[in-house]
């Protein structure tokens, strides 16, 4: 049986699995739901700092990167949502899983370490997955090709968010990421087209409900929980049990939308074998680890 820990990380994921669903429920364009979506963030992860006692004063260095960091968590959730918006939440979600290739390649970059064997062999398994099926599913090429994007960018802001872990606090990383983020999102609507912002001022009552629930409780909440589970779990443990995000969002969306997020039997299969074989390297390498010690 779960224990209360093990529920609460469950739940986690779960939650991060729903935000997918966001993308049909709001009704307006990916750049300003990604506005709302980081600018309650921010305002959300301000009070719970200032209700805490904490402090967000950090050395001016860090602030500038991690604005600019936040510009890539910005556009990340731009292009997933746009993923979704021109095709469905399981292309999306099931894109996602590239987030290890691109890691596997982006790491040993950053880190200036060596390229693991089991890490190229799981970067073609999955390249081989999304080619399978983008060629079952080729109506959906633009998704996919959003999706792409917005798993190279995840894979990216995730490992350099990983430089500042013994840096700055989680709660400040997140807060100073969310407002860059919004100003980064600013400043493309501003340069594609200023008619984003009506959409803003006129968002509905319905939107607006959605996206304060996004959010707080499915971003800022969802933060500040991963942040407080990693004094119960090593960062192996979560980032394993992350990969179900994509599960539990697929099986959501099919419940709630219905026939529009059914699937030829292929992609089911492909998305499968993804989640599997990350799933399997991670126990091979967390294996290695503990032998190696």
């Amino acid at each position: 049986m779960l224990s209360k820990v093990q529920l609460r990380l469950q739940f986690l994921v779960l939650l991060w699995g729903f935000t997918g669903l966001f993308g049909k429920l709001v009704t307006i364009s990916s750049l300003p739901m990604v506005w709302f979506r980081m600018s309650t963030a921010a305002i959300a992860i301000f009070i719970y700092i200032q209700c805490t006692k904490k402090s967000i004063r950090i050395q001016k260095k860090y602030i500038i990167q991690l604005l600019a960091i936040g510009g890539i968590v910005g556009l990340h959730w731009f292009t997933f949502y746009q993923s979704i918006k021109v095709s469905n939440v399981a292309i999306a979600l099931s894109t996602l899983s590239l987030g290890a290739l691109f890691t596997s390649i982006i790491e040993p970059i950053i880190f200036r370490r060596k390229v693991v064997v089991s890490e190229i062999v799981l970067s073609l398994i999955v390249s081989a997955c999304i080619v399978w099926i983008f060629q079952a599913s080729p109506e959906y090429k633009l998704g996919i090709i959003y999706g792409v994007i917005c798993s190279f960018l995840s894979a990216l802001f995730s490992v350099l968010n990983s430089t500042y872990k013994d840096k700055v606090s989680s709660s400040s990383i997140t807060f100073y990421e969310m407002v860059g983020g919004f100003l980064t999102i600013n400043l493309i609507m501003f340069g594609l087209d200023t008619n984003l912002f009506q959409e803003v001022v006129h968002v509905g009552w319905s939107n607006f409900m959605w996206l304060v629930l996004l959010g707080v409780v499915f971003t800022a909440f969802a933060q500040i929980e991963a942040v407080n589970l990693f004094k119960y779990f090593t960062p192996y443990t979560i980032l394993l049990n992350v990969n179900l995000e994509p599960v539990y969002g697929i099986i959501l969306a099919s419940i709630v939308f219905g026939e529009s997020e059914k699937m030829h039997p292929e992609f089911y299969i492909a998305t499968a074998i993804m989640i599997l074989s990350i799933i399997a390297n991670g126990i091979i390498k967390s294996r290695i680890n503990k032998t190696s010690k």
